[in-house]
């Protein structure tokens, strides 16, 4: 099984979709990054080429997130291992 898990691994980097994988979970891991009272408020939609999109209710909160943003970007890039997210956009 781990030699499986080693072709895969391969495969996926050669393919160049490694970084769009890493990307992508971003969005799967915000609620955990930002902690269950910003999740509650906000939701990660989508990656589009390392820029995060974030899904924020109020205006408030909005401006929170964005005095935090670098903050929040680093703890996204080193929970997945990679520097894949270089900007987060707040809609």
């Amino acid at each position: 099984m781990e030699q499986l898990k080693k072709v895969l691994e391969k495969t996926i980097e050669k393919s160049g979709f490694k970084n769009a994988i890493l990307q992508e979970s971003a969005v799967s891991i915000w609620s955990d990054v930002v902690g269950k009272n910003i999740s509650n408020i906000s939701k990660a939609t989508n990656v589009d080429n390392g820029v995060l999109f974030i899904k924020v209710e109020s205006a408030t909160w909005k401006q929170e997130l964005y005095m935090q943003k670098n903050e929040i970007i680093n703890k996204i890039n080193k929970k997945i291992g990679s520097k894949a997210i270089k900007e987060i956009r707040l809609v």
